[in-house]
């Protein structure tokens, strides 16, 4: 027999939002972590707000829906505010009751600013790497890092000579700019970018350090240094792997000052090479090289996926919120698969 097609509409729906998601979805193994993780964080996030006045948008829940916007490629947080308000797994991972407003996308914007200046991603993503079903997975002695460039939300027109002796543009909203007969130090295309920095643990490629700075030439070995510093080595022996841009003299007397093996792929073009073999000749160098290319995947999840290929935010501030959100964003969407693995 044929089915009605017939909409009939329904004053009351007795369906628990809880049990339209299905018992094995991924999301019900990151949203119990992560809300364990937002409760380790509750003495950080009252400090930020005070004792009276209107109610903001709750931190948690501001949290919560950026992970979906990284998850699920959300490219605006006015698509954001409309995905939560018609999806409801999408409700039920932020905490929304069916029947709950959803906010504007330029309130949501605005209380996430909030948290820019408290350093929340970097705490979120100590929280995430503190949890006891990410511990169990990582290694406390072998690392690696690199980093990767994000392209600036910016015009060629706002290239500027080093030393300030091009023309500034034309006033006005998008003013001309000419680079007719100006000499190019590189045959490469020029974007303005910034670059972030990804410390990677070698077990099982999770990501425990992330940073974004302006793109220097020497960005990538300060940052590198400072986020393994951050691991505190001391009396035990660490190793870092990385590629050809960190095989200075410098940057591996550092980290061998650190008590850090050099596991830095040797730059044999210039002819000059601070790694011997004294490193390369322990079997662990050449196990480092290998483990530490799949830094990449998280650099490659981060731009395909959360959408930090091109970034929409402006100022190094707001970038490195976004970029180290996203590092944690990752680190979640793969703990599913790993519990189910160690199982």
């Amino acid at each position: 027999m044929r089915g009605s097609d017939a909409a009939s509409g329904a004053l009351f729906s007795y369906v628990d939002m809880e049990a339209r998601v299905p018992v094995a979805h991924p999301l019900r193994t990151i949203r119990t972590m992560v809300n364990e993780v937002l409760d380790a964080l509750d003495t950080e996030f009252e400090a930020l707000y005070e004792g009276t006045g209107r109610l903001s948008v709750a931190p948690e829940r501001l949290l919560r829906a950026s992970l979906l916007q990284a998850f699920y490629s959300v490219r605006s947080e006015r698509q954001l505010m409309e995905q939560i308000n018609y999806n409801l797994l999408f409700r039920w991972f932020v905490g929304l009751g069916i029947d709950d407003a959803v906010w504007d996308h330029s309130t949501f914007s605005k209380n996430r600013e909030r948290l820019l200046g408290a350093d929340v991603a970097a705490k979120f993503l100590a929280a995430v790497l503190r949890h006891p079903k990410v511990t169990r997975f990582l290694s406390d002695e072998h690392f690696s890092v690199d980093g990767t460039l994000v392209e600036a939300w910016a015009l060629l027109k706002s290239f500027r000579a080093k030393d300030g002796s091009d023309e500034p543009p034309a006033p006005g909203r998008n003013g001309e700019r000419h680079f007719h007969k100006e000499k190019r130090s590189s045959s490469q295309a020029a974007k303005l970018s910034y670059m972030g920095h990804a410390l990677m643990e070698n077990r099982h490629g999770l990501v425990v350090g992330a940073t974004l700075t302006p793109a220097t030439g020497t960005a990538e070995r300060e940052a590198a240094i400072k986020m393994i510093v951050r691991r505190s080595p001391g009396a035990r022996r660490l190793t870092l792997g990385a590629d050809k841009g960190y095989d200075t003299k410098n940057f591996v007397a550092d980290l061998r000052d650190l008590n850090v093996a050099p596991h830095v792929a040797q730059n044999t073009t210039n002819g000059v090479c601070a790694i011997d073999g004294r490193t390369t000749r322990h079997p662990g160098y050449a196990a480092s090289q290998i483990i530490r290319k799949r830094i990449e995947e998280s650099f490659a999840w981060t731009k395909t996926i959360a959408g930090l290929h091109k970034t929409k935010h402006r100022g190094v501030g707001r970038v490195a919120f976004q970029f180290v959100f996203a590092m944690a964003a990752y680190n979640l969407i793969r703990m599913p698969r790993l519990l189910s693995t160690a199982a």
